[in-house]
């Protein structure tokens, strides 16, 4: 199955955008009160409101457009199938991230692919910069570093959450996720050194 923005919203009926998260959710795993239809309705409006966290969670995680869209798809795959409407749902956020983060490792470690820091260095030397080329470095350099410090730095940095709620998400104390967020802001500032110096240089050179 592959989930297609456009195809949801014709899904999506009057009554799912007033319902919370957690009631959507129930609604998704209970096939006995819920038609398909509603059923339907109210994955698509999570779908509305969550997708562009995740797919930005995907995104930075895995390095690519392929990769991340495998995993973005898988999770909200995983979502629909898994409901159980007796579930108590108090965070369909952190549930969806929990999901998705599993799928990511998942798929990091079916691919067994990863980036030396030479070969970023080559990259970056041939590739042109342009308006956003500091996103472009910040997300190749994102490749270079140990998943562990890598998650850590995205639900912080980029997803706003705290080192307390990024620990109970991955399974670990606050005190353990500060530390990998620390560390891979120093591995980044490492790695694009370079970059930084090269900058440098030219414009020390034009002046």
């Amino acid at each position: 199955m592959v989930i297609a923005p456009g195809n949801l919203s014709s899904l999506l009926m009057s009554d799912v955008e007033a319902l919370s998260d957690a009631e959507l959710y129930t609604r998704i795993g209970d096939s006995t009160r819920y038609s398909k239809r509603e059923r339907d309705a109210a994955f698509a409006e999570i779908y509305r409101r969550h997708s562009p966290r995740i797919y930005a969670y995907c995104r930075r995680i895995m390095g690519n457009d392929a990769s991340a869209e495998d995993a973005f798809q898988e999770t909200f795959m995983r979502l629909f199938t898994s409901a159980d409407s007796t579930r108590i749902m108090t965070n369909l956020p952190a549930y969806l991230l929990r999901i998705a983060r599993n799928v990511c490792l998942n798929l990091k470690r079916s691919q067994h692919s990863t980036v030396e820091l030479e070969e970023y260095h080559a990259i970056t030397r041939e590739t042109p910069y342009e308006n956003d080329e500091l996103a472009e470095l910040l997300a190749h350099a994102l490749e270079l570093l140990p998943i562990e410090y890598r998650e850590a730095f995205v639900l912080h940095e980029y997803d706003g959450l705290s080192y307390a709620e990024i620990g109970q998400l991955v399974g670990t104390s606050a005190d353990v996720v500060k530390v990998r967020a620390f560390r891979a802001r120093q591995k980044l500032r490492k790695i694009l050194a370079p970059y930084f110096s090269d900058r440098t240089e030219d414009m020390n050179t034009s002046e």
